[in-house]
């Protein structure tokens, strides 16, 4: 089993920057595929952000290409979120996940391991 803990949300004004980062435990990471989710009220739940085994590759979804980036510290177990420039737009919960394999399915379904959310708000 994994278990993961999201966390470094808050409130920002836009333009400001925000560290998320996503403990994972009963697994090493780097034999994961982890990923970045986030859901707006009243929207669906959307990948933003992946990075593959070995962080042999990573995904970004076009909105936040540039100014999000995804990494991973193998020693301490984590991935962490690094966004900049943030817009009132990018306002949401957002969510750890991880699944064993590539690829990077925009399908929440198929990831099998989430984090319990953190809540990101970008002020205009």
């Amino acid at each position: 089993q994994v278990q993961l803990a999201d966390s470094g949300g808050g409130l920002v004004q836009a333009g400001g920057s925000l560290r998320l980062s996503c403990a994972a435990s009963g697994r090493t990471s780097s034999n994961l595929v982890m990923g970045w989710f986030r859901q707006a009220p009243g929207k669906e739940r959307e990948l933003v952000a992946a990075i593959g085994v070995s962080d042999t590759y990573t995904y970004y979804r076009d909105p936040v290409k540039g100014r999000f980036t995804i990494s991973r510290d193998t020693a301490k177990n984590t991935v962490y979120l690094q966004m900049n420039d943030l817009k009132p737009e990018d306002t949401a919960v957002y969510y750890c996940a991880a699944r064993a394999s590539a690829p990077f399915p925009n399908i929440p379904s198929m990831w099998g391991y989430w984090g319990q959310g953190t809540q990101v708000t970008v002020s205009s």
